[in-house]
């Protein structure tokens, strides 16, 4: 009883056995993970893989950022989850050829000469004839006219008969082999080329991501891969006239370093644009030195022209700033001082900055460009008050509503070389920062002369430009000067009187000067922010307005914005006789500076940075940026991309036929000596076969 139990319970394993290797091997599950991996491949290529994390949060939200991070979609085609279907792919497809490619071969060998008489009858295409040859004579005849016609011909004696069996074709069924065995060379070649050897290290030798800064020479062993490692895919960033040995690998969670067998130093870099700005050629003049046998050589690595030495491949993938050295000339744009002092820096590094008041920052450059192609064609409003504006709208217009990038319109394009800029995050001293971009030269916009000084929170936004407008000097001086004043109770309060003065120089006037002396030193002041300088421009204006009667609201827009303007003249000439400077003349020149400036002075509350950095001096040095990558499978993969090109071809243009000739002695009495019957067979019936067979059917019998 125990043993009978035993042997039920041994054939109910195999049974389950064999019929989950049936499901494995099976076409239907093949497919099912090949479209898996072409949802997995449609996500991988949508979705930027391997980004620093924070872009992922600014874009999907902390939400869907944790949702996607458990699906490891930000590393699809390094996720467990791919790597198990690549595995059972090559698992099912290897299965499917271990049982059919045995059956495939038998058959191709095969003449299927077991025929009968009768089944050949049961055949569509068939045809049947006399002939006045003996049976032996007609079945030679037979072999020579079907080997005429590209067949392959046997002569099988069967009783009281002759068998002629014919093929052509069969290597169709090699199409079948290549193309699934193509399948799992490239799914080989690409696990020998993804990160599971890395995943491996991680894994069983205790490496682990690098997460913080420092000096790469210095990062400890764990954070490094061997000169071992099979494959890797890594950067390497060399300024000019620096070298590298190693290369970044990012992960999700940070950084690893592997090490390489070679030294790379940039001796020159070069770099050629189109009219539009964008990169044209780029190309890296380097120098290999090899750590093993200490020999060195040039090289000039291209876009689309690596360098391969010793199984590495060198790619030159992109360029960046090498750490240029910039100068540059602070204002201050709150409080009301405009004493400018020099700050310097360098591109990748830091610089601390301590303001008056106590607060510190540190400024991160992050970026310089020798020059710039804007499209600055014309178009865009640069005025403070749109009048196809509701009411509400008509003076809230800020940094986000009404200035953008100087190359906004893309239909009517004047793309100009606009100069440098320097870009560049401010950081305070809790950690938040805001990222700024300013044009060292100033730009014409729409006829007006301007500085651009951009401005954006998130990594993922656009810049949005303030347009602080240049002097008669072409610098900010004159805005900067206007700009303390407006914070400077004191010469408000002057502006205000000479404004009152101004408007109103007839004598015995005093009572209605004086209440034009207060209008003008409140609209000053509300514009200014009441002096705090975080709450001014037109959005004070509008949300002080709000208070007025609906129906008398307009009138009192129009009455505010005259005072305003008329005593903004009088405030920049008051600030300009606080520094010994001569009054400006009152033509039509400097009235649209004062109009720009006004527009300007209410952006700069959305500014968000308590100084303006202008670029004045640089020394350029360029970087060059090289994909290094060893990567064994590629080999690997182009075979498999042969074979399924060669199984794709067999399958589709090569066409298995079988012929069968059934000759015996014809019935006693007749004028005959023998009798065929003709049948043929294909796989896939298409016209071609049609027309062969009958022209077969025509041919053959014409030896009776």
């Amino acid at each position: 009883m125990s043993t009978s139990t035993t042997g039920i319970e041994l054939n109910t394993r195999r049974r389950r056995l064999a019929e989950f290797v049936e499901l494995i091997s099976s076409m239907r599950f093949a497919i099912s993970l090949l479209t898996l991996i072409a949802i997995a491949s449609v996500i991988g290529t949508v979705l930027k893989q391997n980004e620093p994390m924070p872009n992922y949060i600014n874009q999907f939200g902390p939400f869907w950022f944790g949702v996607f991070d458990k699906l490891s979609l930000y590393s699809v085609y390094s996720a467990w989850w791919f790597l198990l279907i690549m595995g059972f792919l090559v698992t099912s497809t290897t299965l499917c050829i271990v049982r059919n490619a045995p059956k495939m071969l038998k058959d191709m060998r095969s003449w299927r000469e077991s025929v009968r008489e009768q089944s050949l009858r049961n055949f569509h295409h068939k045809v049947e004839w006399q002939a006045a040859l003996p049976r032996a004579i007609l079945a030679q005849q037979m072999v020579l006219r079907l080997k005429d016609a590209g067949y392959q011909a046997k002569i099988v004696e069967k009783d009281n008969a002759t068998l002629v069996a014919a093929k052509r074709g069969a290597a169709n069924k090699w199409g079948y082999i290549f193309a699934h065995g193509a399948i799992v060379i490239i799914c080989i070649g690409g696990l020998l080329d993804s990160e599971m050897p890395i995943r491996l290290q991680q894994w069983f030798l205790g490496k682990t991501p690098f997460a913080g800064s420092g000096v790469i020479a210095e990062i400890p062993a764990q954070h490094r891969l061997g000169l071992s490692n099979p494959t890797f895919r890594g950067n390497t960033m060399i300024p000019e006239g620096s070298t590298s040995s190693t290369a970044i690998i990012p992960q999700a969670d940070g950084v690893l370093i592997q090490d390489l067998p070679i030294t790379i130093l940039l001796k020159k870099f070069h770099i050629d644009f189109y009219s539009t700005g964008m990169p044209k050629l780029f190309a890296s003049d380097v120098v290999i030195t090899d750590h093993e046998t200490g020999k060195s050589f040039p090289a000039t690595i291209k876009v689309n022209q690596p360098l391969i030495y010793n199984g590495l491949a060198l790619y030159q993938s992109s360029f960046e700033d090498g750490g240029s050295k910039l100068k540059l000339t602070g204002f201050p744009m709150v409080g009301k001082t405009d004493k400018r002092f020099d700050i310097g820096g360098e591109v990748g590094g830091s610089t601390p900055l301590e303001r008056s008041d106590g607060n510190s920052y540190t400024v991160e450059w992050s970026g310089f460009r020798p020059f710039n192609v804007e499209n600055l064609s014309a178009g865009q409003d640069v005025r403070a008050v749109n009048k196809a504006e509701s009411f509400n709208e008509k003076f809230a217009v800020g940094l986000d509503k009404r200035l953008g990038s100087a190359a906004k319109n893309a239909n009517n394009k004047d793309l100009k070389n606009v100069g440098p800029s320097v870009q560049y995050k401010l950081r305070d001293k809790t950690g938040q920062a805001r990222e700024y971009q300013n044009y060292m030269q100033p730009i014409t916009v729409d006829g007006a002369t301007v500085f651009l000084a951009g401005m954006r929170v998130n990594p993922s936004d656009a810049f949005s430009f303030l347009r602080i407008p240049a002097d008669d000097n072409y610098s900010v001086n004159e805005w900067m000067r206007l700009r303390a004043a407006l914070q400077d109770p004191e010469l408000r309060q002057q502006a205000a009187v000479r404004y009152a003065r101004r408007a109103m120089p007839q004598d015995g006037a005093e009572a209605l000067r004086t209440q034009l002396q207060e209008s003008a030193a409140k609209s000053l002041g509300i514009f200014a922010g009441n002096g705090g300088g975080q709450d001014g421009g037109f959005l004070a204006i509008s949300r002080f307005l709000e208070k007025v009667p609906t129906a008398e609201q307009e009138k009192a827009a129009d009455i505010f914005m005259k005072i305003l303007n008329g005593s903004m003249w009088d405030l920049w000439q008051a600030a300009r006789a606080k520094s010994g400077l001569k009054p400006v003349e009152g033509d039509e020149k400097h009235g649209r500076f004062l109009q720009l400036a006004t527009n300007a002075l209410s952006d700069s509350f959305f500014y968000g940075a308590p100084v303006y950095l202008q670029l004045d001096d640089f020394t350029e040095i360029k970087a060059s940026v090289l994909q290094v990558t060893r990567s064994p499978g590629k080999g690997v993969v182009y075979l498999g991309c042969l074979f399924l090109v060669i199984g794709v071809f067999a399958m589709f243009y090569i066409r298995e036929r079988r012929l069968w000739v059934w000759i015996k002695d014809s019935e006693p009495g007749s004028d005959k000596d023998s009798t065929a019957l003709m049948a043929m067979s294909t796989q896939r019936k298409t016209l071609d076969f049609e027309k062969e067979f009958e022209n077969l059917k025509a041919k053959l019998p014409q030896s009776a």
